[in-house]
């Protein structure tokens, strides 16, 4: 089964890491994410840019409509993903339970189903 590790990013503990705190923190992560390449776990992972440099698209009818920025003032943001090849939701979440970005804000893990 596939699973989607959805990556929420509190910036309010990511601001307070000292320089040093975050490149350890990089550090870290790619260390996870190598380990769990390398088992065979990790599909495809990523960061992703801070929310004000997005863009959200909703179609209505006919109409597009394009607006800047988050949706919704939250306290966490979506900051990366990882899609992962897990057997099962338990082996899924324990292998969230490891990435070092649970203690910078959450992971929510969703399964992908099989489509069509």
């Amino acid at each position: 089964m596939r699973y989607l590790l959805i990556v929420h990013v509190d910036p309010a503990l990511t601001g307070r890491l000292s320089p040093e705190e975050g490149r350890d923190l990089t550090r870290r992560c790619r260390t996870y994410d190598d380990e769990h390449r390398r088992s065979g776990h990790i599909i495809a992972c990523g960061p992703l840019a801070e929310p004000e440099t997005g863009r959200i698209v909703r179609r209505r009818g006919d109409r597009t409509a394009v607006t800047d920025g988050p949706y919704a003032e939250t306290k966490e943001h979506l900051g990366g993903f990882i899609l992962i090849e897990a057997r099962d939701m338990d082996e899924a979440v324990a292998i969230a339970a490891k990435s070092p970005m649970t203690a910078m804000g959450s992971i929510e893990v969703r399964e992908q189903p099989p489509m069509g």
